[in-house]
This record gives C-alpha cells, sequence and structure tokens, in this order.
C-alpha cells in the first residue's frame, strides 16, 4: 500500500475539507481520467482497489496513472479508552481529495474499455465522480 517512507511530523491535524482543487484538475497524462465532484479523504487502500480494478478490466493493455497519493496520517485511540491521555497512534494514511482533482487516469485502450474500468474504479471510492477525457482526444 502507498504510503510516505518519511514524514516531517508523525500527527497532523484534521484539517477542513472545503474549496476547489485548481491543480491537478485536468487530464495530463492519459486519454481518459476519473474526476471528484465533492471533498473527502481516500485511504491507500481505497487507491490500491481501484488500481486492481483499472488493470484487471484493461488486462493491463494501455497504462494508467496515479494522480494521488496518501500523504496524511489519521489517528486512531485504541478501543474502550477513556478521554484524554493525548492524542492515538497514526493508524492509516489518506490523500485529501477536492472536487475537481482528477485521480486515475487511462491511456492506450478504447473508450468502451476505459470507461468500463474507471466505472469500477469509481465504485471503490466513498465519493461522486464523473469520468472525463482529454480536451485533444480523437477516437
Amino acid at each position: 500500500m502507498l504510503m510516505p517512507k518519511r514524514v516531517k511530523y508523525r500527527k497532523v491535524h484534521r484539517g477542513r475539507r472545503k474549496g476547489k482543487a485548481y491543480r491537478g484538475s485536468a487530464v495530463n497524462f492519459g486519454d481518459f481520467g476519473l474526476k471528484s465532484l465533492e471533498c473527502g479523504w481516500i485511504t491507500s487502500r481505497q487507491i490500491e482497489a481501484c488500481r486492481v480494478a483499472i488493470s484487471r478490466k484493461t488486462k493491463r493493455d494501455g497504462k494508467s496513472w496515479i494522480r494521488i497519493f496518501p500523504d496524511k496520517p489519521v489517528t486512531k485511540k485504541p478501543l474502550e479508552t477513556r478521554m484524554g491521555k493525548g492524542k492515538g497512534a497514526p493508524e492509516f494514511w489518506v490523500a485529501v481529495i477536492k472536487p475537481g482533482r482528477v485521480m486515475f487516469e487511462i491511456g492506450g485502450v478504447s473508450r468502451e474499455i476505459a470507461e468500463e474500468a474507471l466505472m469500477l474504479a469509481a465504485h471503490k471510492l466513498p465519493l461522486k465522480t464523473k469520468i472525463v477525457t482529454r480536451p485533444d482526444y480523437e477516437s
């Protein structure tokens, strides 16, 4: 699963989920992309599930790109622990997603296969998404 090799701080604040993604909002590498329509967190397990679904559907033809990386640690206190005693230990890693962010891209396959693969990946995610195409793409 994806996670950073090293981080400057072990624990970070939760932050607010607001704003739009201006960077990473266009299809740059492949021909088709999966774009988010709402804010949220995507865990490294969800990213891996999407990658597996895309690679299985395309039968490893063409190429796929993952445009997001889980670099935010999420902490959790143990079950049945009383309040206080500080912040919990890091449990998993998430990528912060804003509306408009292109998360996955596919190139080198037909439109039908790409759309099916991206729909399979979209079903693994907790966000609303849509499939977008590169502006200069001709079938």
